[in-house]
């Protein structure tokens, strides 16, 4: 048995067998605020996060190295 194993096991019988109802809370507000997203984002972030996935899968993007050419030649234009 693995260690994530044994400790899932070790937690679930612990929690099984506690009275502690205060104890039990403080797990459930753990458990609770780690399946919350980290980051709340607003409408138009998801829009945008959309599009953009949705541009990749259509292949309208550039690779990384190729902006950075682009970008090094606008900044040394006169």
């Amino acid at each position: 048995m693995n260690m994530t194993s044994q400790i899932k096991n070790s937690l679930i019988s612990r929690i099984k067998d506690s009275k502690d109802l205060n104890f039990l809370n403080a797990l459930q507000t753990i458990f609770d605020s780690s399946e919350q997203s980290l980051y709340q984002l607003s409408t138009e972030q998801n829009a945008s996060i959309i599009k953009g996935r949705e541009d990749i899968k259509n292949g309208d993007y550039i690779e990384n190295d190729q902006l950075m050419d682009e970008m090094k030649k606008w900044l040394t234009k006169e």
